[in-house]
């Protein structure tokens, strides 16, 4: 018996998925840009699709289309305004990667409203992966960003009716993070991510968002994966390498999702009280996600046509 078969049947010749172990068949979409996004944000997947149709690259547009909500201030989960930690400070993460493999990353950044912009010259400019903190800062005020206040005066008000009681806020509650996967017109995947983080959080945290494996993931062979939702559940399971890795095997994007999910709701006695998202795209084009619990609105264009779907989380 070949090796690649005694594995596929197993001693007992129990089958795995029909579609296990990589169907390496699956034909690339061409011409035929497809962009999919966590929760309800139209104005970074039309800034998306804008530089798609200009032929831009899948990395180009996934930066751009982050950089739209980074910059709106009217979004208390993003960017500037965002809600800040325990102590008053707006801190962010981001990570992209491209068609390549190649990634780049900051965490704990401060005063700079284009987190997902440093974290790609990071990708581009450095031998590294991630920056954090001050030396993330200092390079970025060296490649040209500014600085500045990211502080609000509404989500300074909101932090101060927060400390007259302390509740802990749970991660849905309080912000949803940009996570987007994108396909060019050459049939290649980038991906990025960029979030405020937990709303109130310890000063020092660092979610999934930043986390190459854990909040976003590209494999431009076989697809893409990104997170929402309580980071340190996240990372703990490798949530996006983990979606990636079971399309590889043949799981389609909306299974892989869900499967990915089912092994967090078996880790925690299938009651879990936090919530998790995934969206993820094959390099065929078809995507899917799927949530934890109660709902997930996530976006999705294809065709130059953004539509808003939902799904039910799994309990």
């Amino acid at each position: 018996m070949l090796r690649r078969n005694f594995f596929k049947t197993g001693l007992l010749g129990i089958s795995l998925p029909s579609l296990s172990f990589g169907k390496v068949d699956i034909k690339r979409n061409l011409k035929k840009p497809v962009i999919i996004t966590t929760w309800n944000f139209p104005k970074a997947n039309n800034e998306a699709i804008s530089v798609l149709n200009k032929y831009g690259t899948s990395m180009d547009a996934a930066e751009a289309g982050c950089k739209i909500i980074e910059a709106d201030k009217n979004n208390n989960s993003v960017g500037i305004g965002s809600l800040p930690d325990e102590t008053g400070r707006v801190t962010l993460d981001s990570c992209v990667m491209d068609s390549n493999g190649n990634c780049g990353s900051v965490a704990f950044l401060e005063n700079i409203v284009h987190p997902v912009s440093v974290a790609r010259k990071v990708m581009e400019d450095t031998k590294h992966v991630m920056l954090v903190g001050k030396g993330a800062k200092k390079f970025a005020i060296s490649k040209g960003f500014k600085h500045t206040n990211l502080l609000t005066k509404e989500s300074r008000n909101a932090w101060m009716d927060w400390k007259k009681n302390k509740r802990e806020l749970t991660p849905h509650e309080t912000h949803d993070t940009v996570s987007m996967i994108v396909q060019d017109n050459n049939g290649n995947l980038s991906g990025a991510c960029t979030t405020g983080g937990w709303a109130y959080k310890m000063h020092g945290r660092v979610g999934d968002s930043p986390l190459i494996g854990a909040g976003l993931f590209v494999d431009n062979n076989i697809g893409g994966a990104a997170a929402t939702g309580l980071g340190e559940e996240i990372i703990k399971s490798s949530g996006s390498f983990l979606v990636v890795e079971l399309m590889k095997q043949g799981y389609n994007p909306q299974n892989a999702c869900e499967e990915a999910l089912k092994r967090v709701i078996r880790n925690h006695q299938g009651n879990p009280d936090f919530q998790i998202g995934y969206v993820a795209m094959r390099k065929d084009g078809e995507v899917g996600a799927a949530c934890l619990k109660w709902n997930f609105d996530h976006l999705v264009t294809k065709k130059g046509r953004t539509t808003l779907k939902n799904v039910v989380g799994l309990i």
